[in-house]
């Protein structure tokens, strides 16, 4: 990025490699801390709005490409090639494990242009363009091969933004009564007050409605919900984690024989993460 004039003295201001504003002085040499007296100059002030701005920007980017993944939706390749050009999408999107419209794994997303498509690094380690007109972002408890995935990403020094490959999975039980309505492995978790528990949804991205903390998932193309009742007491009350159901979009609940294993993961993963920031021998929740 270029260098922009601030203050009166010949100092100019930019944004580093890692995102903070640099200042350097009228003979170029590049200062340790922008001076106090260049705190309120219109320049600086700029500077620090635009990286506020792509910091909500990149995790706009995040978000979205884990709702893609999550909710199994189908991605035009037109897409990927668009956006790639953008420094936020291509550090999310890269080493993502990509599929064709067949489902079939193609390997790890590498590059995307206009005229030559999307690249990726197959898993022979030989690098191929998809002729697609679509690609998919599979959620991991869908991928058959994930623990072969996880050692081959590691070969190829992998690192993804968006948790795929290393997210948390669970597969339903055999077993399981399919009638059954309610999981309650991860129920009785313990919080000292409300408060504690909401802001432990929050600040794991679920949102919480009618006193159920929710996340929505798209099962073979079908929009579901799964819920996990947290209370909706005074916020400086006791309460403790209650059963887990998935939903349709009428509120009816399912049976647990209908849930999809993309809705059971999440569902599941939510419940657990909840579960551990409970109250331990008299201990805050984490």
């Amino acid at each position: 990025m270029a260098w922009v004039a601030a203050g009166s003295g010949g100092h100019e201001v930019t944004l580093g490699a890692d995102g903070k504003v640099v200042c350097r002085n009228a003979a170029g040499r590049q200062l340790k801390s922008v001076p106090p007296k260049l705190a309120d100059d219109p320049a600086l002030t700029g500077l620090r709005q635009l990286t506020e701005w792509l910091a909500g920007h990149r995790e706009r980017c995040r978000q979205d490409v884990e709702r893609w993944m999550v909710r199994s939706l189908p991605v035009p390749a037109a897409v990927i090639t668009a956006v790639w050009a953008d420094e936020a999408w291509q550090e999310v999107l890269r080493d993502l494990v990509v599929t064709g419209a067949d489902g079939e794994v193609a390997g790890f997303l590498r590059g995307a242009d206009p005229e030559r498509g999307i690249g990726v690094v197959d898993l022979d380690g030989d690098t191929v363009r998809l002729a697609g007109a679509e690609i998919r972002i599979p959620h991991p408890v869908l991928l058959e091969d994930l623990d072969e995935l996880r050692e081959f990403a590691v070969e190829l020094g992998v690192s993804q933004q968006v948790q795929q490959l290393y997210r948390e999975v669970w597969h339903r039980p055999e077993g399981r009564e399919p009638t059954a309505t309610e999981v309650t492995e991860y129920a009785g978790g313990r919080y000292k007050e409300l408060r504690e528990l909401l802001g432990r949804c929050a600040r794991l991205g679920y949102r919480v409605r009618g006193g159920y903390a929710v996340v929505p998932v798209v099962e073979a193309g079908v929009p579901l919900e799964a819920r996990l009742w947290v209370g909706d007491y005074y916020e400086y009350d006791a309460c403790e984690t209650g059963s887990l159901s998935w939903t349709n979009t009428d509120g009816k609940v399912l049976p647990l024989g209908s849930v999809g294993p993309v809705a059971w993961s999440e569902g599941m993963r939510m419940a657990a993460g909840l579960y551990a920031g409970r109250t331990i021998d008299g201990e805050d929740a984490a």
